[in-house]
C-alpha cells in the first residue's frame, strides 16, 4: 500500500476554499473510477487558515503510477496550477505492514507488530 500525504498553502482562506469546493468532483470521481484508490481526500486544515491537508491511500505502486496518467489527476494538475498556491510539500510513503491501533476492547494498543 501507497499513502501520498501533502500540505498545499494557497494566498487566502478564500482561495484554498474554492480549490477544495471545485476539486470535489474530481475528488469523488478518483474513488469511483481509479482501480486501487482506497482513500482520496482535499480538506481544509483547521488549524491554519489557508491550507488544505491531503491524504491519499493507494492498494499498490501500479495504482499510484496508474493515478498519475489519469484524467482525473490532469484535471486535478491543472485546477492547481490554475490557484494561488504559496507553498506545497509532497510526499509518498511505502506501507508494509499495517494494523489497528485499537485492542479487541477499543484500548490503544501500547505496543505494534509483534
Amino acid at each position: 500500500m501507497f499513502i501520498i500525504s501533502a500540505v498545499i498553502d494557497f494566498g487566502t482562506e478564500k482561495e484554498r476554499d474554492q480549490v477544495i469546493e471545485i476539486s470535489t468532483p474530481i475528488q469523488n470521481a478518483t474513488r469511483e473510477q481509479e482501480v486501487g484508490c482506497i482513500s482520496y481526500c482535499f480538506a481544509a486544515d483547521p488549524v491554519v487558515a489557508n491550507r488544505m491537508q491531503v491524504y491519499e491511500l493507494w492498494e499498490n505502486e501500479h495504482s499510484v503510477v496508474e493515478h498519475f496518467k489519469h484524467e482525473n489527476y490532469k484535471k486535478m494538475l491543472s485546477l492547481f496550477m490554475e490557484s494561488n498556491i504559496i507553498n506545497s510539500e509532497n510526499q509518498i510513503y511505502r506501507i508494509d505492514r499495517h494494523e489497528p491501533v485499537y485492542d479487541v476492547n477499543g484500548n490503544p494498543k501500547d505496543s505494534f507488530f509483534r
